[in-house]
């Protein structure tokens, strides 16, 4: 068989097993409401454009902007003609932002986290890793393993005692670094942050918290999970994307202590060996962190809105997991009824998508509901309309 014959028989199969994905084309920008090709208008319930920014006139206006006074892209790297001013003021505003010294952007946190583990950690190192953390980490450290031997672990979701057998097997290690995500994007719950921090502190650990759920979202005025709990500037290192919250445009960054903004420009292969973020991206960015500044009642309506939707969805029969997060999963367990559903209730006009394996563990398929600062009542009460008459068609209520 040949190679383009062995993809287009697996596709096939995915097809078959009800499990094949199908891309869907906006014909407007990013909203609570947009218009999809061959749909018309659709309620959007998939998005990570949790306060509205997409498509906010301010956010707009920054990245026009920035293509205005530098043009639409860097053409090098940072360190050779790569770095723009504009490249400074937006890392100093998300430094200032999550609540830490310095901060670097990347074309994406994928590649943030890429950059983080692979420079930091040597053999003589260990990475130690929630068990549920997002895809991003989990090949970071695979690839930090590869490159320089460092050595691995990983504590079960949110176990703390896990996590604390896992540090003292680790006492000889050089540097131990926690790695987690502040927001676990498919279960919507919060990492024990307060338990985290005090254990590292007890066995001499950096903790590194991935928050791209969380930038925005969480916290009296949206500086992410460590405002959460009350803990700005007491996580090591914060990596986190400028695709969600801030503007969905793209890009991501790490932010910690002085020294490491300037080690990684010195050190992190994406870093060097990529194009610096484009300045349209990095001007709506530094935008939508202005704009967030001083709108944090975006925040508010945020949460009303998630807990909302989650009370009347509970209402109606359905059994959303538990949470303080817009991110509202309704687990099915088979990955052929998430899609299913998502089908149905897209035809019902609302835009929600099914998850199943490999994003989530077999058995553990889901329709993933995210909210938004964006979208009214009328919004939330239609997509519920629609949730009741597709959950009665598929006997789920």
């Amino acid at each position: 068989m040949s190679f383009a014959a062995r993809l287009e028989a697996e596709l096939e199969q995915f097809k078959q097993q009800g499990v094949y994905k199908r891309l869907n084309h906006l014909e407007g920008p990013q909203a609570a409401r947009t218009r999809m090709e061959g749909r018309g208008e659709v309620v959007i319930l998939s998005s990570n454009n949790y306060l509205g920014l997409c498509n906010e006139p301010e956010v707009v206006a920054g990245g026009k902007r920035a293509l205005d006074q530098f043009g639409a892209g860097t053409g090098s790297v940072r360190f050779i003609c790569g770095t723009f001013a504009i490249h400074r003021e937006l890392e100093q505003a998300l430094a200032r932002f999550v609540g830490c010294e310095s901060a670097l952007s990347y074309v994406s946190c994928w590649n943030a986290n890429e950059g983080l583990v692979a420079t930091l950690l040597g053999e003589q190192d260990i990475v130690i890793s929630d068990q549920l953390n997002h895809a991003s980490i989990i090949d970071a450290i695979r690839l930090a393993k590869s490159i320089t031997k460092c050595q691995t672990a990983v504590y079960r979701h949110s176990d703390m005692a896990d996590l604390e057998d896992k540090l003292r097997a680790a006492k000889d290690s050089r540097l131990r670094l926690i790695f987690t995500d502040g927001v676990f994007s498919m279960e919507g719950d919060i990492a024990k942050l307060p338990d985290i921090v005090t254990l590292a502190r007890r066995y001499g650990a950096v903790v590194a918290m991935d928050d791209s759920h969380g930038t925005g979202v969480l916290g009296r005025s949206g500086r992410g999970t460590a405002e959460h709990y009350g803990m700005l500037g007491q996580v090591d290192i914060i990596t986190s994307t400028l695709g969600k919250a801030l503007g969905g445009a793209a890009g991501g960054f790490t932010a910690g202590p002085s020294p490491l903004a300037d080690y990684l420009t010195q050190r992190s292969r994406p870093q060097l060996f990529s194009n610096a973020l484009p300045p349209t991206v990095a001007g709506s960015a530094l935008a939508a962190v202005r704009h967030v500044e001083h709108h944090p009642e975006l925040v508010t309506r945020l949460h009303e809105n998630a807990r909302y939707f989650r009370e009347r969805l509970r209402a109606l029969g359905f059994k959303p997991l538990e949470g303080d997060t817009p991110i509202v999963p309704v687990i099915l367990g088979d990955t052929a009824k998430a899609i299913e559903m998502s089908e149905l209730l897209l035809a019902e006009g609302v835009f929600v998508t099914g998850f199943g394996y490999p994003v989530v563990p077999q058995g553990h398929a889901r329709i993933r509901c995210q909210l938004s600062a964006a979208h009214t009542r009328d919004d939330l009460d239609f997509a519920l309309a629609a949730f009741k008459r597709v959950g009665a068609k598929l006997g789920l209520l």
